[in-house]
């Protein structure tokens, strides 16, 4: 599998940035000059890249509820640029956007817990087992030693 260094994969970088900015996944694509299905597939397949994309989607939501609160607070739903031309911010939809991104988030921190939770107990468990190899070994030797004494009478 050909790593991040890749002259085929160049286009992460780029993708990753779009995303961070726009939190849309094709408009994304679209600037990094790929299709959505080879970043999915990407994200599928590449652990590393995946944890990347969540990191960009995490920045671009935050930034959204930024510039959600800017306009709540300034007032001004609708800016003109230099060029005079209107940008109005769609409050209902930021508002949406970041329900739905609250609710994506809740689902991965549930999932990460229960990932978290079963390494503990895998953790412990070892350790509850190499304890008891400890154990045993000991009780092995105490008997052996035993042995000894008892034929050395």
């Amino acid at each position: 599998r050909p790593g991040p260094d890749d002259p085929g994969s160049h286009w992460r970088g780029e993708f990753l940035r779009a995303l961070a900015e726009t939190s849309n996944v094709s408009a994304s694509a679209a600037r990094a000059k790929v299709t959505t299905a080879r970043v999915y597939k990407e994200r599928r397949e590449d652990a590393g890249f995946a944890v990347k994309w969540r990191a960009a989607l995490r920045e671009g939501y935050d930034n959204l509820e930024m510039e959600l609160l800017g306009v709540l607070r300034a007032g001004k739903p609708e800016e003109v640029d230099a060029d005079g031309t209107r940008h109005k911010f769609d409050i209902g939809s930021a508002l949406r956007c970041l329900i739905a991104h609250r609710e994506a988030v809740a689902k991965e921190k549930g999932r990460r817990t229960l990932a978290d939770e079963a390494a503990t107990i895998e953790s412990i468990n070892a350790k509850i087992d190499a304890i008891r190899a400890k154990e045993e070994r000991a009780a092995k030797l105490e008997a052996k030693q035993a042995r000894r004494q008892s034929d050395g009478k």
